[in-house]
């Protein structure tokens, strides 16, 4: 969906595909009917934004066969789709019965997540809507942060460096304009904007930026607002937002609490857990970690975990979630006079590891719809009107 703030920015609003985990191309043509086209049906808008996760064998055989990207436009096309946006943080395998740490590599020291993400940006280049010149790539914030030694941050730094001139070229041959953010996601080389503007430093902001989690954000206890000025005063640019609510529990000691909090430790994927302390967080990388693991968090204070839940509805009491941050992020981002982002992309992914997990297509559907609806209200109570496409 395309939105206007109040001073002429269009925004883009889509939703993440990597719910779907199609990995091959006949996959992701077929999720593209089975539910995004649905999903722009519920809406009843003509057109519908997706931000795509294609992985590595998708992005290769798109790049290497110009028929196949054809298919894929023509596919988008069918279904009243665009595509501004891709999530190239995940590189294969993100619908394997366990990611867990998996997701976080090939990391930036490594070649392959160069060539990677430069494939992802001539993919989006073709993809792009003729009235539409800037794309954008979000990408994982570095790596994770073990083993992380001076030698990776300097290979790093290097490609870094490499993709910048690379995605200036694309522009120079293609006039289209892809940026790349680094998402902070917590127990990450970047975890949060405090890293992101020491890691990213000297690093060229015309092409590189962040890509903003307000998951992770909560989780890590940042205020929306200093946050934004940290960036700011780095000269880092908020290239996309992704849209997301974490888990919260108010009280993880209470006994009522645990017991619904067990309800979402499950084995696929990492659910990094933080509980405040006199000095910082408390932090363990998974939500079993924290509820019964050697270094067990003490529970005296309210959790936030890295678990994606649904933006427009609460989870079961007494767990909450942290759509106000997800607002004040929103607010802080599109609320003032000036917009500060032009991609916003709903990224929960964990529909089907949500405890009772979901039982059909259709359900999910109308859960993607009803996120994307909550989250065009929100934009509509900032000032933005609806865009017909």
């Amino acid at each position: 969906m395309r939105m206007r703030h109040p001073d002429g920015t269009l925004v883009h609003l889509a939703y993440c595909t990597n719910v779907h985990t199609a990995e091959d191309l006949d996959g992701v043509l077929a999720q593209l009917g089975r539910y995004a086209g649905p999903v722009r049906e519920r809406l009843g808008v003509p057109t519908l934004g997706v931000g795509l996760w294609l992985a590595r064998d998708v992005a290769t055989t798109l790049v290497d066969d110009a028929a196949a990207l054809d298919r894929l436009g023509d596919e988008l096309a069918a279904c009243g789709l665009e595509v501004v946006t891709l999530n190239g943080f995940p590189y294969r395998g993100f619908g394997c019965d366990v990611v867990k740490r998996k997701v976080y590599t090939p990391d930036w020291s490594d070649p392959a997540r160069l060539a990677y993400t430069l494939d992802l940006a001539r993919v989006l280049a073709r993809l792009l809507p003729d009235d539409v010149t800037g794309g954008t790539v979000s990408t994982l914030p570095l790596g994770w942060r073990t083993p992380w030694f001076h030698d990776r941050q300097e290979a790093a730094a290097v490609q870094l460096a490499t993709l910048a001139e690379e995605l200036a070229k694309l522009d120079a041959t293609t006039g289209r304009a892809v940026r790349v953010g680094f998402e902070p996601e917590p127990g990450c080389v970047v975890e949060t904007t405090d890293d992101a503007a020491a890691q990213l430093d000297g690093v060229d902001g015309d092409w590189l930026g962040v890509c903003l989690d307000s998951c992770h954000l909560a989780v890590a206890h940042e205020d929306p607002d200093a946050a934004l000025a940290r960036l700011d005063a780095a000269g880092l640019p908020v290239v996309k937002l992704q849209a997301s609510c974490a888990l919260e529990a108010a009280d993880p000691g209470d006994a009522q609490t645990r017991e619904a909090l067990a309800g979402f430790a499950e084995p696929r994927f990492l659910h990094q857990t933080r509980e405040p302390a006199a000095a910082g967080l408390r932090s363990v990388d998974d939500l079993d970690e924290a509820l019964w693991g050697r270094r067990a968090l003490p529970g005296h204070r309210p959790w936030r975990i890295h678990f994606h839940v649904p933006l427009h509805a609460d989870p079961v009491p007494p767990l909450t979630s942290t759509r106000d941050v997800l607002t004040a992020t929103l607010r802080a981002l599109l609320g003032g006079p000036a917009a500060r982002v032009e991609h916003v992309e709903v990224e929960t992914y964990t529909w089907d590891v949500l405890p009772g997990g979901r039982r059909t297509d259709d359900d999910l559907v109308d859960g993607i719809a009803a996120e994307l609806d909550w989250t065009r209200r929100q934009l509509r109570d900032l000032g933005l009107s609806e865009v017909a496409s």
